[in-house]
């Protein structure tokens, strides 16, 4: 394990973190707080734990690798009594609390935002949920693709003459997710001022609202509704991925002076001063057309002479990226976007590195994720609850942790 090996530089460190929740949108959170250097606390069910230890492709899953990194694990069956006193007493030492239940699950357990704030006023609670903690919809079950749906993106993605499609990544959990660890950064800088902590409510459905752009305004302005359109956004060219000899090709010319520089490359530079083409409106209504001459000239060659002439000419371009193709570019390993984490039982695990980067107080991976579930039970227990090895036993021993 990696854990001390690393120094902790990271702008959260000192902060605890409890994460109680399970799959992606909770666990994603702290993931985030983890990699900037908060001492993040997983609390998972005994002996079932969290979904995510399995999930992931190929022979051998890794997404747990990635979500649960930098986090320690200890066991605790929220669903007693005594497992919801032990929460308590490790929330009562925390600065921020993630929880991803449906709303009304932390009341039913005795852990109403209120009843926690009596114990640790300063503590801020970070609640994950489908539809938030209020509103009719609140108490629905509620998954990514439910909010996805609901804020507007599944309408729009996909080719026009086919079915919405889906992101092939649960992008409205981690948005959500992203957005409740914003929320609790600006809870944080509250509290530095009065002390006090307070409720970051993020809705899934609210969280893929505000990627949206422009789509209620432009609605409620004029009627307008924005429809799947496939590949292109209507109106914006070129931009599209185009075909060449050896696979597709992403080019992004819609700016004025851009384009010219795309023409130049091509060779064909006075089809910049076309009429059909001089102007980004002109190339908006005439977007089809352009796109067939472009990939006409695309088509005749490979991706590495398109790659030389446009990096040349400075036009944004470029290859559809798969996992190989990243491990193996020169830029992805110059910046270290992607890491080998030393682990003890599989050697190591290859996965994309922290970000943002921060130039004075950098986040890092210090620590590989937990291998068993209530692995740090000892650790954590032992030194924020004083526990001692005999009362942890009988915990065990009676299904507690």
């Amino acid at each position: 394990m990696i854990d001390h090996v690393i120094e902790n530089k990271g702008p959260l460190a000192g902060l605890t973190v409890i994460e109680m929740g399970q799959l992606i949108a909770g666990p994603f959170c702290g993931q985030l707080l983890g990699d900037m250097g908060a001492n993040v606390i997983k609390i998972e069910a005994p002996g079932a734990g969290d979904p995510m230890r399995g999930w992931g492709g190929g022979d051998q899953p890794m997404w747990w690798q990635v979500i649960a990194r930098n986090k320690r694990c200890v066991s605790c069956n929220l669903r007693t009594a005594e497992g919801q006193v032990l929460a308590q007493q490790l929330i009562a030492k925390a600065d921020i609390l993630i929880e991803n239940f449906r709303p009304g699950t932390l009341e039913k357990w005795g852990m109403a935002p209120a009843s926690l704030h009596e114990s640790n006023p300063g503590l801020i609670i970070v609640r994950v949920s489908g539809y938030g903690q209020t509103g009719p919809y609140a108490a629905r079950a509620g998954f990514g693709l439910i909010g996805e749906a609901m804020g507007g993106w599944r309408a729009i993605v996909g080719d026009p003459d086919r079915p919405p499609a889906r992101m092939g990544v649960s992008i409205g959990d981690t948005l959500a997710a992203t957005y409740g660890a914003l929320g609790a950064l600006a809870a944080l800088n509250h509290r530095h001022a009065t002390g006090k902590g307070q409720v970051v409510d993020s809705a899934l459905y609210e969280a893929v609202l505000q990627v949206m752009e422009s789509m209620v305004p432009d609605y409620a302005a004029s009627g307008f509704v924005r429809e799947r359109s496939g590949a292109i956004l209507p109106g914006i060219a070129p931009s599209n991925v185009y075909p060449a000899k050896d696979g597709d090709y992403l080019i992004g010319a819609n700016q004025d002076t851009v384009f010219a520089r795309l023409c130049a490359a091509m060779d064909q530079p006075t089809l910049a001063q076309d009429p059909r083409y001089a102007t980004h409106e002109a190339r908006g209504r005439h977007q089809h057309q352009l796109d067939e001459y472009i990939g006409e000239w695309t088509a005749r060659h490979t991706i590495a002479e398109l790659e030389a002439r446009l990096v040349a000419a400075g036009v944004p371009a470029g290859r559809l990226y798969r996992p190989q193709d990243m491990l193996d570019d020169p830029h992805f390993r110059a910046r270290e976007a992607i890491v080998a984490v030393p682990h003890l039982g599989l050697g190591t695990v290859t996965m994309q590195n922290v970000m943002p980067r921060l130039s004075a107080t950098p986040g890092a991976i210090r620590r590989h994720a937990p291998e068993t579930i209530g692995q740090d039970n000892e650790e954590v227990y032992g030194s924020m609850l004083g526990l001692d090895a005999d009362e942890l036993a009988e915990l065990q021993q009676r299904g507690i942790i």
